[in-house]
C-alpha cells in the first residue's frame, strides 16, 4: 500500500488522491478499507468541527464565513458537507460547494459534499472515514456540516470533537430549542439571520432552557452566540468560541473521540456480521422471513433470535 499512488497522494495532501480516496470508502470498497487501514496511523491530529441545523438555517454561508477566520490564521481547512440525496443519481441535492466557491481556489482548503443515501442521523454513512482521509493529509480543522436537525438527529455529536447548533428565528425554532436532544449535543447554539424578527425571542429560549439545568462547577456552559452568515457578522467570535471549548474541554474531547472509535467499532462489526450472515444463508432467505414478517406470520424478535442462533451452530 505505501507504494500506491492514492496513499502517497493523500499523506501529501494532493487534492485528486483526497478526492479519490473519499469516493473510494464512500462507495464501500475493498480498496477504500485497505486505504483507510494504511492511513489510520497517520489520524488523530486533526480538530473535528461539527456544524448542524435545520434546511434553510444558512450552515453552508456560515461555514463558509467560518473557513474564512481559521484560514487568517493559516490553517487548512477540510470540509465535508452532507447533502440529502438525490433519488434520481443518488448523489448530493443542494451542493453546498456552490455557496463556498471563494474557497475552490485556496490550496488550504478541500470541499466535499456527500449524500446521506438515506442514512438517519443526518450523517452520511462514510462521513467518519472522509474524515480520516482528510486528517491524513494533514487538514489542521476538519468541519462537517450536516443536514437536518432534531432528537434523532445526533450522530454529529459522536462524529466531532465541539457540535455546533444552528437555529434561525421565525421557524419555529423556539420549539425546537426545548428538545432534550439538541440541548444535550450543543456545546456552542448560533442563532444566526440574527438581523430578523425574533432572534432575541429564539436566544431568551435557549438560554431559558439553559437554566433549567443547573451547572456544576467549572462546566462548559454552552454560549448562544449571534451571527449573520450572510455578512460575516459574528463569524470571528464563533470560531474564537470553538477555540475555547476545545482549551477548556479537553478532556470531553479526549472521551469524544474514544466514543468515536467505539461507535465505528460497533458499526462496523454489525455491518460486516450481517454481511457474513448474508452470505451463508440460502438465497432470497432474509427476503422470504421479511415477507412472513410483512405478513404478521412471524415476529422479527423470533426471526432475529433464530437467525443468531443459527449463525452460532
Amino acid at each position: 500500500m505505501t507504494s500506491d499512488p492514492i496513499f502517497r497522494g493523500v499523506l501529501a495532501g494532493e487534492a485528486w488522491a483526497i478526492a479519490r480516496a473519499i469516493s473510494l470508502v464512500e462507495d464501500g470498497t475493498a480498496a477504500g478499507t485497505e486505504l483507510l487501514q494504511a492511513i489510520f496511523p497517520k489520524t488523530g491530529r486533526a480538530q473535528l468541527v461539527g456544524i448542524t441545523g435545520p434546511p434553510g438555517a444558512g450552515k453552508s454561508t456560515l461555514v463558509d464565513r467560518l473557513t474564512a477566520e481559521i484560514r487568517k490564521e493559516g490553517k487548512s481547512v477540510g470540509i465535508v458537507a452532507v447533502d440529502p440525496t438525490s433519488p434520481f443519481s443518488g448523489g448530493a441535492v443542494l451542493g453546498d460547494r456552490v455557496r463556498m466557491g471563494r474557497h475552490h481556489s485556496d490550496a488550504g482548503v478541500f470541499i466535499r459534499s456527500m449524500a446521506t443515501r438515506g442514512h438517519l442521523g443526518g450523517l452520511a454513512r462514510a462521513t467518519g472515514d472522509a474524515a480520516l482521509v482528510l486528517d491524513a493529509a494533514g487538514k489542521d480543522v476538519i468541519v462537517i456540516e450536516t443536514v437536518g436537525v432534531g432528537q434523532g438527529e445526533v450522530d454529529i455529536a459522536r462524529t466531532s470533537d465541539v457540535s455546533v447548533v444552528l437555529l434561525v428565528p421565525g421557524t419555529g425554532d423556539e420549539i425546537q430549542a426545548l428538545k432534550a436532544g439538541i440541548m444535550e449535543i450543543a456545546d456552542i447554539f448560533v442563532v444566526n439571520q440574527a438581523d430578523r424578527e425574533g432572534a432575541d425571542k429564539l436566544a431568551q429560549a435557549i438560554a431559558a432552557n439553559q437554566a433549567l439545568k443547573p451547572a456544576t462547577t467549572n462546566e462548559w456552559r454552552p454560549p448562544i452566540l449571534k451571527t449573520v452568515a450572510t455578512t460575516g457578522e459574528g463569524a470571528p467570535e464563533l470560531w474564537a468560541a470553538i477555540v475555547q471549548f476545545l482549551a477548556h474541554s479537553a478532556s470531553v474531547s479526549a472521551a469524544r473521540r474514544r466514543q468515536r472509535q467505539a461507535y465505528r467499532l460497533r458499526e462496523l462489526l454489525s455491518q460486516q456480521f450481517l454481511q457474513q450472515l448474508e452470505q451463508a444463508l440460502p438465497a432470497g432467505h432474509l427476503d422470504r422471513l421479511v415477507d412472513r414478517i410483512a405478513a404478521r406470520d412471524l415476529d422479527p424478535y423470533t426471526a432475529a433470535r433464530d437467525l443468531l442462533a443459527g449463525a452460532h451452530k
